[in-house]
């Protein structure tokens, strides 16, 4: 008897269906329930920020809820774990930053994820440069004022966490001028600013966009930009460069990750969602830029391209790592 045409339509579509991996089958429908967002930090900081600023962007592009979950710890790599085991469908999504990244390897030695193989890049989000704020009891106004009192007494300067992308830089700046710092650990760059703002620790090196309010409610002061070219969102604070420090340029970068292995159609899904959200004049971008973040080129917000950029970045934190004497690897 010879099958209809129909029939065989049918039954290769079935065959077809029935071969595809169950997460790429899944993929077909996506989303179809809640999102869950990983921020590895706590509440407050500019990971954190940026995670809220696109889960409100996939959430009304894709019509599903997206619940951002704050897993902090690690320098960042508790979140980054707990999405590196999750399934790859979709529905676990992950801020990924220099700290679990591009640090985490050199400061760690027993490091319980592969960043270059753990994770899907969709997209970069935003950079923000690298501040040093310190406490007005301090009475320091500049870079060279700054020096010249770690030649009297050491100065307290708090970071993010041991092994963030702000421990990182403390210790390069430290290298490049000779300045006694005692490095003081938080377990976010939101829980620091209120110690920085009494007083408790002389001050910080933290992002640009999680520390502008203080700056410009006179609640603490940024002392320099570690940019070659001053701030849009600050023009009146000068960069490290201008001040002495020179070629000195730091910064925490933030980007939209997924498991590795998660569905190509799901990546491509989001990233044309976040792109469209974080488009020229959209109130994501507005939001962005006026805290002192830059959004990524058109190029960084491509997977392939927030990929290669981790890469190279990956490469950089080791050679700091190197100079600054954390290197483990």
């Amino acid at each position: 008897m010879t099958a209809s045409r129909r029939t065989i339509v049918l039954t290769l579509a079935a065959l077809a269906a029935a071969g595809l991996p169950g997460y790429e089958a899944a993929a077909q429908g996506y989303p179809n329930r809640v999102i869950r967002l990983v921020v590895p930090f706590a509440a407050g900081g500019n990971a954190d920020i940026n995670g809220r600023i696109v889960a409100d962007i996939i959430q009304k592009a894709l019509g599903q809820p997206v619940v951002v979950e704050n897993r902090a710890g690690a320098g960042g790599g508790t979140g980054a774990e707990f999405v590196a085991r999750a399934q790859p469908d979709g529905y676990t999504l992950f801020i990924g930053s220099n700290g679990p990244l591009t640090v985490n390897p050199f400061v760690n030695p027993n490091l319980s994820y592969k960043p270059l193989e753990d994770f899907a890049a969709i997209g970069m989000i935003s950079w923000t440069p690298h501040v040093p704020i310190v406490a007005n009891k301090l009475g320091v106004q500049t870079v060279a004022e700054l020096l010249a009192l770690s030649k009297t007494r050491p100065i307290n300067i708090a970071t993010s966490g041991v092994g963030s992308a702000t421990h990182m830089t403390v210790e390069r700046f430290k290298h490049a001028t000779g300045a006694n710092i005692v490095h003081v650990p938080f377990r976010s760059g939101g829980a620091l600013m209120p110690d920085v703002i009494s007083g408790n620790v002389d001050g910080a090196m933290t992002e640009l966009g999680s520390s502008s309010e203080q700056h410009k409610g006179g609640q603490a002061r940024i002392i320099g930009v570690a940019a070659l070219a001053r701030s849009k969102a600050a023009p009146d604070i000068p960069t490290l460069d201008e001040q002495g420090v020179k070629g000195f340029t730091a910064q925490s970068f933030v980007g939209l990750m997924a498991p590795a292995k998660s569905p190509a159609d799901i990546i491509d899904k989001l990233q044309k969602a976040m792109a469209a959200g974080l488009a020229p004049g959209s109130d994501a971008e507005k939001k962005l830029t006026a805290t002192g973040s830059e959004i990524a080129t058109p190029e960084q917000l491509s997977s392939a391209g927030f990929a290669a950029f981790i890469k190279r970045d990956y490469d950089a934190m080791q050679a700091a790592a190197k100079l600054a004497g954390l290197g483990q690897k």
